[in-house]
């Protein structure tokens, strides 16, 4: 039987710079891929200059474009099933941390936790999801709504599988395998050093790989999938999200020169289930295994 896995994301574009190439490549392959996007993203910036005025400043319209754009991306990855987490508009975008828009009543940030999970319990009996995927308890980065998506996934996950816990819900249902998003720090490090010596330049490159935040100690990932020929997908559905990410310039484009070895290659951290590592392998490759 082919398997479920369900990946819980910020904002629209979090999905693929995180897991794009494993969504696709398990979608490709039969299996039933999921995605519950918590926000609308409307606190972005917006890069296309035409498209400004969509901007939380001005019209704030953004949610409803980047609706749009996550459609497009999934579209991209051959993901069919993508739904916002209560329904579409629930949960405002919070903004980065510290901004005003965090202190809004209606943002992810301010969001009752019990209330926010039950959404989720509500999918996860629904789908009955083999893997699911999130964020660290840090968000990655430190994002709000990267770490309230971390403690509603992870509170649901637990509640999800309580026997006689509100059973309007589902069925019980106890998910196998967990995975945090992550990217070990001596393979960032090697990485950024390769660039230097190519002569790419970005301010991310002057950085010290021990200030990263979104880096974890090599010894805590377990997990290394390499899909080389999912890789067109991957970036199609970036360029899908065209108001967050520009993947000829800045970040995106001085990775590029790593080519496939940076797009085609995600790493996470088994925080639940058996790790299905073979013998003499330093990583699992397969997140059903």
């Amino acid at each position: 039987m082919k398997s479920t896995l369900l990946f819980v994301h910020a904002h629209p574009d979090d999905e693929t710079i995180n897991n794009g190439v494993a969504m696709a490549h398990y979608a490709e392959n039969g299996h039933h891929v999921a995605l519950v996007t918590c926000t609308a993203g409307e606190e972005g910036e917006v890069l296309i200059p035409e498209l400004a005025h969509l901007a939380a400043s001005q019209t704030d319209k953004l949610g409803e474009h980047r609706k749009i754009e996550l459609a497009n991306a999934m579209d991209a990855l051959g993901v069919a099933d993508h739904r916002f987490l209560g329904g579409f508009a629930t949960y405002r975008d919070s903004g980065m941390m510290g901004e005003t828009s965090n202190n809004r009543p209606d943002c992810f940030w301010q969001a009752d936790l019990l209330e926010a999970s039950l959404h989720l319990v509500k999918i996860i009996r629904e789908l009955k999801p083999q893997v699911m995927a999130t964020y660290d308890e840090f968000g990655g980065y430190g994002h709000p709504d990267h770490i309230k998506a971390h403690r509603v996934a992870m509170h649901a996950a637990q509640l999800a599988g309580l026997r006689g816990f509100k059973t309007e819900l589902g069925e019980p249902w106890q998910i196998p395998k967990i995975y945090w998003n992550t990217t070990p720090r001596g393979e960032m490090a090697s990485a950024m050093q390769k660039l230097r010596d190519m002569g790419a330049t970005h301010e991310f490159l002057e950085m010290s790989p021990g200030d990263v935040p979104f880096l974890a100690d090599d010894e805590l990932v377990t997990t290394k999938l390499v899909f080389a020929n999912q890789v067109s997908k991957k970036k199609d559905a970036i360029r899908a999200h065209g108001t967050q990410i520009d993947i000829e310039d800045g970040f995106f484009a001085a990775f590029e020169m790593l080519g496939e070895d940076f797009y085609g290659t995600e790493y996470y951290r088994l925080v639940s289930g058996e790790l299905g590592t073979k013998p003499g392998e330093k990583y699992e490759t397969d997140l059903l295994s």
